[in-house]
């Protein structure tokens, strides 16, 4: 009976692979080449980002920590967001929707520079419902420094650093003061509670 037994495979182990020409060596050598170029162009672009990144937030975090060292605001210590401005304690006064005034609002001329009242570091330059556009510096003790209804933001950015009379802002009418006459409403949170404002800033 004839064998259906397969013939042997040939031993491919035996056979070298083909040498690449001279041309393939040469494309494979550009191609490694530009791989390697790619990948210094990606490190030199993204590493001193990150390293600027991770700089800014340990200084920031160094800073806050250092911030929370120092005292809290007391009477009379702080300077008007808007030097020569008539301050009114208007702190409590009713407002809409059975709130009341958790600040005091000061008045003056629209585009009025508005001065930061405390060194400390920005933790938010951006807008809200009530408040329209709006500044808050974390300062001395951990208290939070508010300032709303802006025009417009000055040259500052989250995280940084400002010190006492820095502009932070101009004065507006924006959020739900619009229409009335242009003011900055100035606040003091301490530990997550407003505080009224009045009593702690200087008055001329």
């Amino acid at each position: 009976m004839p064998s259906t037994k397969p013939p042997p495979l040939p031993n491919s182990t035996n056979k070298k692979a083909p040498k690449p020409g001279f041309i393939g060596r040469v494309v494979g050598l550009l191609f490694r080449a530009a791989l390697w170029f790619a990948l210094l162009f990606v490190i030199d672009k993204v590493l001193p980002t990150l390293r600027l990144q991770t700089q800014s937030f340990v200084v920031s975090k160094w800073q806050q920590a250092t911030l929370l060292q120092e005292p809290l605001p007391t009477d009379n210590s702080l300077p008007s967001p808007l030097p020569g401005q008539h301050l009114a304690d208007t702190w409590g006064a009713a407002r809409s929707a059975g709130r009341s005034h958790e600040g005091i609002d000061i008045f003056a001329e629209r585009h009025t520079p508005v001065q930061a009242t405390t060194h400390g570091i920005v933790s938010k330059v951006g807008e809200n419902n009530l408040g329209g556009n709006v500044v808050v510096i974390i300062g001395p003790g951990g208290a939070g420094h508010y300032y709303a209804h802006l025009q417009e933001f000055g040259d500052i950015a989250v995280n940084e650093w400002v010190e006492v009379g820095d502009i932070i802002g101009y004065v507006g009418d924006s959020g739900n003061a619009k229409g009335t006459p242009p003011h900055v409403h100035y606040g003091i949170y301490i530990q997550g509670r407003a505080v009224n404002p009045y009593p702690l800033l200087v008055k001329d």
